[in-house]
């Protein structure tokens, strides 16, 4: 993997693209042509004066050539409802410290990212770490599925790249029953998984799962049930994202790890899931 690099980015666009979401670009070559699916940026705006820490962000798109790199958030908070008023006429002072974290599939020594069918299975802003990965899987010929769950359709943001971008087909439910099925994406998943075939015929041979964490430990345990390896992205507060405060720490069967450099993908076998 990439050496870790403090790198100063150029905001080139902020705007918002659904419900309390917006899609920031920054210009950051070495991250752009560095980041593997599953890590992570932690940025830090310096005009931030009283929010001194860094916030980890997931990448959700990158332009390696022209150095670009796309980040989906949501506004949860203080920092991210500052970050909504950025706009690159005022050429902010932008820092991200990246690639932060080992990638889906690295855990398990990498023989997981050859895997052949693979279910994608996203919950809200989930879906933006899942992109790179799909992009790859995509790119070697993988077959892949993925379902998708949002409040509402006006929060399935990704669905588009997703589809149009990749060619992927994608299932969605909404809890208002706006688009796709009415409720959680797991009842997706779990006539996914329970046939035990992807949609080729052929059994899924790895589940990949970002968002809630209610949703990650339900598709863990269905995943567990029909014998499907599966990996989840465990997103946790930061504040250093360097392994050194241990505020990000997840429990696992070997005892506590921190996300930020123990993953923030782990083998959803070996999570205690609260």
């Amino acid at each position: 993997m990439a050496a870790l690099a403090n790198e100063p980015a150029k905001l080139l666009s902020n705007e918002p693209v659904g419900p309390r979401l917006f899609l920031m670009e920054l210009e950051s070559p070495y991250i752009a042509r560095t980041i593997l699916p599953g890590q992570f940026v932690h940025m830090r705006v310096n005009q931030m004066a009283d929010h001194i820490l860094r916030r980890p962000f997931s990448v959700y798109r990158t332009d390696p050539g022209e150095g670009r790199v796309v980040i989906l958030y949501q506004v949860v908070g203080y920092g991210t409802d500052y970050l909504t008023g950025l706009s690159p006429e005022a050429d902010p002072a932008i820092e991200l410290v990246g690639p932060v974290g080992r990638p889906w599939g690295a855990r398990t020594g990498g023989e997981r990212a050859d895997a052949g069918r693979v279910l994608l299975v996203a919950g809200g802003v989930g879906a933006a770490p899942l992109y790179l990965l799909a992009q790859q899987l995509v790119e070697r010929g993988a077959k892949v599925d993925m379902v998708m769950g949002a409040q509402t359709r006006s929060a399935l943001v990704t669905l588009s790249d997703y589809r149009e971008r990749l060619g992927i087909g994608v299932e969605c439910a909404t809890d208002d029953g706006t688009y796709g099925e009415r409720g959680f994406c797991t009842g997706l998943a779990s006539r996914r998984l329970d046939g035990g075939c992807a949609s080729d015929g052929a059994p899924y041979d790895l589940v990949c799962c970002c968002g809630p964490e209610p949703l990650m430990r339900i598709v863990s345990d269905m995943a567990a049930e029909v014998g499907v390896a599966c990996q989840v992205s465990m997103e946790r507060r930061m504040a250093c994202g360097v392994g050194a405060c241990l505020s990000c720490v997840v429990d696992t069967a070997a005892g506590k790890r921190r996300a930020c450099v123990d993953g923030p993908v782990f083998d959803a076998d070996e999570v205690v899931w609260r």
